[in-house]
């Protein structure tokens, strides 16, 4: 019989969307190592404010990302309950035009699936004594909030107990081409050169495949490879305020915009966000003016919340999918994923990138990016991640958690350190 060896896949970024993908190509059969230069979640993932999205938000906008967002928050509820408070949502409509918008609103969650309730204003103050008195209507959705680091941090733990390689404090800092084909108009990515932050030193590592789920990073990714590609890293500025002033994930009902939705993380309450472009994910600010305007919009929704203990305020840099050349036009770019296939579109094999998205979709992205994963490996797979429950975060240090690795995989390292989130102080001083 004929030895076949492991596919090896490398998976750059230690995020939400990075975890994910890991634990579903671990569940195919491939020999995965996921590379994060920091701690893991240190990015994106753990600065986000926990929504867990049913999709209305995206309705109007965009029907299939509406739908999408139910469908992957059914299945993370289902699958990863432990990191879900599944404690719904009201769109609330405060001024008249607010009113007037809950017309192309509430038949847009329908024609989404999503399940929308309308509530009188008596009705939506009896479940949420907090909210603005001068509230008109409300739609209750099956909105909710998630734990951001305990999340991923089951998927890291699923995945690791199915053989992958988290290896985090380790940067990638080179990418190994090699020429495709005597012609040499096209080439390959053949392994990757990583700095281990934790001893200085640097190696190379080969694989069948590399894919970049770095997010905002990505553009400095792809660049090792001499190739570009199109992303805004856009930073959002959330604020939180001491006590849960509301049980609902609070939204308000009109057009997107900054400073409308307050989420309740146990005993604090988030408002979010603002939304501009840096050129530099690595040198976010939060300006003063930012953190006051949150705390504005959130008065508006639920009055007293200025006047609540601060407690921080950061800010996170979503990956949008494509290019502006100012902050004025990132508002206006998609809430979708892409995925990229170097090698159609550059001319580099065997390199994929993740980008764009969102938290409650990341097992979707995963999905997707594992399929074609497959299709380039010749694995003949189907996914199994919407079925299966995921380990609980903690199992991330317990060893193997008592799940057999792959047959051929070898086994993973042990003795990460818990994730840790960075925040921003009032001021705009950095706190860890």
């Amino acid at each position: 019989m004929l030895f076949m060896p492991t596919p090896h896949v490398i998976v750059i970024g230690g995020g939400g969307t990075g975890a994910a993908l890991a634990y579903d190509l671990s569940l195919r059969g491939c020999r995965v190592t996921l590379f994060e230069r920091g701690e893991l979640t240190s990015g994106t993932t753990g600065r986000h404010h926990g929504q867990l999205h049913c999709g209305a938000r995206y309705a109007v906008q965009d029907r299939e990302i509406g739908r999408e967002c139910m469908r992957e928050s059914e299945i993370l509820r289902r699958i990863a309950p432990a990191s879900i408070e599944f404690n719904h949502g009201l769109f609330v409509a405060i001024t008249e035009e607010d009113e007037q918008y809950c017309r192309t609103f509430f038949p847009a969650c329908q024609a989404c699936g999503i399940p929308a309730r309308l509530l009188t204003a008596a009705q939506a103050l009896a479940m949420e004594p907090y909210l603005n008195p001068r509230l008109r209507l409300a739609v209750q959705v099956p909105d909710g909030s998630m734990d951001a680091w305990r999340m991923a941090l089951q998927f890291f733990a699923s995945a690791k107990a199915r053989g992958a390689d988290i290896r985090n404090f380790s940067e990638v800092i080179g990418l190994k081409v090699a020429a495709d084909g005597e012609a040499a108009r096209s080439s390959r990515i053949i392994g990757v050169r990583i700095r281990d932050h934790r001893s200085g030193s640097e190696y190379e590592l080969t694989a069948d495949l590399v894919i970049n789920a770095t997010g905002a990073w990505s553009k400095s990714v792809v660049g090792l490879a001499g190739i570009d590609i199109a992303v805004s890293p856009s930073p959002g500025t959330m604020v939180a305020v001491k006590g849960r002033l509301t049980n609902m994930v609070i939204s308000r009902l009109h057009p997107a915009a900054d400073g409308d939705i307050i989420v309740p993380q146990r005993n604090l309450s988030i408002i979010g966000t603002t939304q501009r472009l840096t050129a530099d994910p690595d040198r976010i600010t939060v300006p003063h003016r930012d953190v006051e305007k949150m705390l504005r919009s959130a008065e508006i929704m639920v009055p007293g919340f200025k006047k609540a203990p601060f407690h921080a305020a950061w800010a996170a840099a979503r990956p949008l999918v494509g290019e502006v050349s100012n902050s004025v036009g990132v508002r206006d770019l998609s809430r979708d994923f892409s995925l990229i296939d170097h090698g159609e579109a550059g001319g580099v094999g065997r390199f994929l990138s993740i980008i764009g998205g969102k938290a409650t979709t990341l097992r979707g992205m995963a999905e997707i990016t594992a399929d074609r994963s497959c299709e380039l490996l010749g694995i003949e797979s189907a996914c199994r991640t919407a079925e299966l429950p995921l380990l609980p975060a903690r199992s991330l240090y317990r060893g193997r958690a008592g799940v057999s690795a792959h047959p051929g995989v070898r086994a993973a390292k042990t003795g990460n350190l818990p994730a840790k989130a960075a925040t921003e102080s009032r001021s705009g001083e950095r706190n860890i």
